[in-house]
């Protein structure tokens, strides 16, 4: 279990602040299911969870840990790159997106996400949430995968417009080494219930 102020438990806060029951939430980096079990918590049994991974296995652990907690009926589970999170998902669709950029908690830091496909991802992502929706990012970074998403992630965040998008990043000033850090990104309501896009 994660502690409450690491970066998993400020998004699970976050999330909690956000998802409703009803809602169309979207893990992207599954891995091994964990934030797809949460949100299918948040959502309920009216709600529904996509979960998608890469990796064979992660999606595997996914839908073992999806049916032992009893959410295999409002959940569905792919196994494709985030990049092609628009082939399963509708523009305006999703009331929150959840990545984990890097690698995977607990797994191998061999096994890593790169930007050529997460800044696509996030692109798409922006476009399939709905307005007022939530994007989390949580990103892991140094170590085998070096420092190259996480910079172009903060560019690409940096860019969108103000107008348009809340963006919001959390730093751990004072703890050692690269600590995972999150960036919350809010589709502002307003600027599209005014018609201006």
């Amino acid at each position: 279990m994660f502690s409450e102020y690491s970066a998993l438990g400020i998004v699970h806060k976050i999330l909690k602040m956000h998802v409703r029951p009803g809602d169309f939430c979207i893990d992207a980096t599954a891995g091994n299911g964990h934030d797809s079990v949460y949100l299918c918590e948040l959502c309920g049994k009216e709600g529904r969870v996509l979960a998608m991974d890469i990796q064979q296995s992660a999606v595997d652990s996914t839908i073992a840990n999806l049916e032992e907690h009893g959410f295999s009926d409002v959940s569905e589970v792919v196994c494709t790159s985030h990049s092609e999170i628009d082939k399963y998902a509708d523009p305006n669709s999703a009331d929150c997106i959840v990545f984990n950029f890097g690698w995977l908690p607990g797994g191998s830091h061999d096994v890593f996400t790169r930007a050529e496909t997460s800044i696509p991802a996030i692109q798409k992502s922006l476009d399939i949430l709905k307005p007022g929706g939530l994007l989390s990012l949580c990103i892991y970074y140094g170590r085998n995968n070096g420092y190259s998403e996480r910079d172009a992630i903060m560019e690409f965040v940096r860019s969108l417009n103000g107008a348009q998008y809340n963006v919001m990043k959390c730093d751990f000033l004072n703890r050692p080494n690269d600590p995972p850090f999150p960036i919350f990104i809010v589709k502002d309501k307003e600027y599209y219930k005014n018609g201006k896009h």
